[in-house]
């Protein structure tokens, strides 16, 4: 199959109709084949029964349909399944699926190794390759929605997995289009979540675009601290971004922001770090995830005491803020927050 073949997972519906239109398919095409690949998962166009046979010949042979190939697979004790997949040029990246009860959430990535260099995040360790493709990121959700069981259903997708999504804005918001239509994967605005460490300039874009929750990897409450720990602050420092997100039209009680703060020992989770985080986020409809530090090779932190995670978190439920301790998934496999690198893991069945 040739490069030059356009792919129908690099457009959003919208697209794909107008697409379809200059090629002279009818744009309705869109939604036929948004449902086949999408909502169905068949990804042959030889099956695609309400297509004619003439049309089925030219999808199949002057489109693309698949991105991403199963490298490896692994599963966590606690049933968290990471997946390594390799694109067309042999680049290799990393999803994860957490179960919980009836909800299964999709961390998926959007580069190739990540160019902000976190200092207590193994993707960072990696550089940066490349953005990734929309039908690359969306091949993630179709791909890791393969190792479900036939009665469970995909419910939620973070865009957390690596790389920082507002670094390649314009494909994450084609797929996240794809992610939100009826015809195709049909989640709702408040199942899908994007995060970003900071980058200021891309946050209002976003929202404007699409209806997405949106994430801040926050990790401190001091610019002395988040200078190290994720060095776009020297950038965009605290009071640049908070700026920017107390002036968000779109946030609100019934649509906060979700902090991110992973925490380090002796780093980042003191009492006094805990005020400063309250003085930082009071007002600002807001509710954080406390993340303690999942240990890696490329890190030199600790986790925290669990009794320092469990003061740090009182302080801020005693300042009237909403808190959830995250406790670690699939960190036997490397697949918790900030240990994605795309390491060893058996080979895909």
């Amino acid at each position: 199959m040739r490069e030059a073949e356009p792919h129908l997972k690099d457009f959003s519906i919208e697209r794909l109709r107008t697409r379809f239109a200059a090629d002279g398919i009818e744009p309705w095409r869109a939604e036929q084949v948004a449902g086949w690949l999408y909502a169905r998962g068949v990804e042959d166009p030889a099956q695609w029964t309400d297509v004619s046979a003439a049309l089925r010949d030219r999808f199949a042979n002057a489109w693309q349909r698949r991105a991403l190939e199963w490298d490896a697979v692994s599963v966590s004790a606690d049933g968290t399944v990471k997946g390594r997949l390799r694109a067309r040029d042999g680049a290799l990246i990393e999803s994860v699926m957490i179960p919980e009860g009836e909800r299964n959430t999709l961390c998926i990535s959007t580069q190739v190794g990540c160019p902000l260099a976190c200092s207590f995040c193994a993707t960072g360790a990696l550089g940066f390759t490349r953005n990734l493709g929309v039908a690359e990121i969306l091949d993630q959700v179709c791909r890791m929605r393969e190792k479900l069981a036939p009665e469970q259903r995909l419910t939620n997708v973070v865009f957390m997995g690596m790389g920082e999504p507002l670094l390649n804005l314009p494909n994450v918001i084609e797929a996240v289009r794809v992610l939100l239509h009826p015809k195709a994967f049909a989640l709702g605005p408040r199942k899908i979540t994007v995060s970003t460490a900071g980058v200021v300039p891309k946050i209002a874009t976003l929202l404007q675009s699409v209806p997405v929750n949106l994430a801040v990897s926050l990790h401190a409450p001091t610019d002395a601290v988040r200078d190290v720990l994720v060095p776009i602050n020297r950038r965009f420092p605290l009071a640049v971004l908070f700026e920017a997100l107390r002036a968000l039209p779109e946030v609100s009680v019934r649509r906060p922001i979700f902090f991110e703060y992973t925490l380090m020992q002796g780093v980042n989770d003191s009492l006094d770090d805990a005020r400063r985080l309250v003085r930082l986020v009071r007002g600002l409809p807001s509710k954080l995830n406390l993340i303690p530090m999942n240990a890696h090779a490329d890190a030199p932190y600790r986790p925290p005491h669990e009794a320092d995670v469990a003061r740090f978190a009182a302080v801020l439920v005693g300042a009237g803020l909403t808190v959830t301790v995250r406790r670690p998934r699939g960190a036997d496999i490397d697949a918790a927050c900030g240990q994605l690198a795309a390491r060893g893991a058996r080979p895909a069945a």
